[in-house]
């Protein structure tokens, strides 16, 4: 899964609340538990979106804070711009299915990202080109089920997602912690195919944003990195928004405001 999946369901996507359900419903039942995985899904989805962010990336040697504006439309296209720090302003991403377009502003050229680079780091945080790029759904692309964690919290629900055969998808399974009261996820934690812990999301501080809930603040901790991380804060969100289709074309990726 993927600002996409993450940055990207973080920094490139937007909400969609479903209506949350009682607790007298049966969870094991089929129709509820795919209700949970589905908001979960679409968390961070809308037809369109525009919102103003800051991307906090701590490693154990320094720390920067990353200033944006993000628009989107569906799950195909997507457009980011670095507002500070001055170093970085006027850096531009472009997001079209799966391929992205970088602009330098220092060098004034627009760069494809070829697939040699996909793995690597987004303006150096512990999200990748490929977080951007690569979109499945949980709902259609992973088989789920309940299941249990250590020291489990009696107000939370844990759902185990494993991808299906035949797709590309770098993640041995996933689990997912959601709030019983209203499914809202707590954290994420994602394994490699052999069952390694690899990365963490939390999801803090939930706010509501055109009368829809969303957690606020994700924070992606890598497991295999000891002092890193990189926290998402949203800082406004406008839901279905109508937005200029030249926002999305490599000429934007140039233009400097």
């Amino acid at each position: 899964m993927t600002i996409s999946y993450w940055v990207i369901r973080i920094i490139f996507l937007v909400v969609l609340v479903l209506p949350s359900t009682g607790l007298s419903e049966d969870i094991d039942s089929d129709t509820v538990l795919k209700k949970i995985v589905k908001k979960i899904d679409e968390l961070y989805r809308s037809k369109s979106s525009y919102s103003e962010m800051e991307m906090t990336i701590s490693t154990p040697h320094w720390e920067r804070t990353l200033t944006m504006n993000v628009w989107t439309e569906g799950m195909e296209k997507t457009f980011i711009r670095i507002l500070s720090p001055a170093k970085e302003k006027g850096i531009a991403t472009l997001r079209i299915g799966n391929e992205m377009w970088n602009y330098l502003p220092k060098t004034n050229k627009v760069i494809k990202i070829p697939p040699s680079m996909m793995v690597g780091s987004w303006m150096g945080s512990d999200f990748t080109n490929d977080d951007l790029v690569k979109e499945y759904s949980l709902v259609e692309d992973y088989i789920f089920k309940l299941t249990t964690v250590e020291d489990a919290d009696e107000k939370l629900l844990y759902v185990k997602l494993v991808p299906k055969e035949g797709l590309a998808i770098v993640w041995g399974h996933i689990i997912i912690a959601v709030r019983k009261s209203d499914y809202m996820p707590v954290w994420e934690q994602y394994f490699d195919e052999r069952g390694n812990l690899i990365r963490l999301i939390n999801f803090k501080d939930v706010k509501l944003f055109d009368d829809r809930e969303i957690p606020t603040i994700m924070e992606l901790i890598p497991q295999h990195k000891e002092g890193h991380k990189t926290i998402i804060r949203y800082i406004n969100i406008e839901f279905d928004r109508k937005i200029d289709k030249d926002i999305f074309s490599l000429r934007n990726l140039r233009t400097r405001k």
